[in-house]
């Protein structure tokens, strides 16, 4: 497996996304999940990016020095375009979390991946809960 040193910061970015995916799809699927629908409509409590920023929020002090430079370094990219319906700060959080999980996945830590999922995620609850409320509240 190639080094993520050698890899650029959006190439695991990229790859990071896909590996949050994975485990949000294992989740929501073990909590007993089976309609498409259903498991699209809650897989976005995961994925947006005011979601993954205060699961970055809720990791960083978890996080060993050498995670801590990778997730500034995926922070701190370059963003030369933000989704419009995102705010940037939480974009770049979002980015600088992916770029993490990318790095974690590449360098073979993939039980450290696993728990710093559940540890930003599981214990988030309340917090998805007044997000989807703000989100439901922006689409009216």
């Amino acid at each position: 497996m190639t080094r993520p040193v050698a890899w650029t910061i959006p190439a695991l970015a990229y790859l990071g996304d896909a590996v949050m995916e994975v485990f949000v799809r294992e989740h929501l699927v073990a909590k007993g999940l089976a309609h498409s629908a259903v498991l699209n409509r809650e897989a976005l409590k995961y994925v947006r990016a005011s979601a993954q920023a205060v699961a970055a929020d809720r990791l960083l002090p978890l996080l060993s020095e050498e995670e801590t430079a990778w997730f500034h370094r995926g922070r701190n990219s370059k963003h030369l375009n933000f989704p419009k319906n995102a705010d940037p700060a939480d974009y770049r959080k979002a980015t600088g979390l992916e770029v993490l999980f990318g790095y974690l996945h590449e360098s073979g830590q993939n039980d450290r991946a696993r728990e710093l999922f559940a540890a930003g995620y599981e214990l988030q609850k309340e917090s998805m809960k007044k997000e989807e409320q703000k989100h439901e509240k922006s689409e009216n």
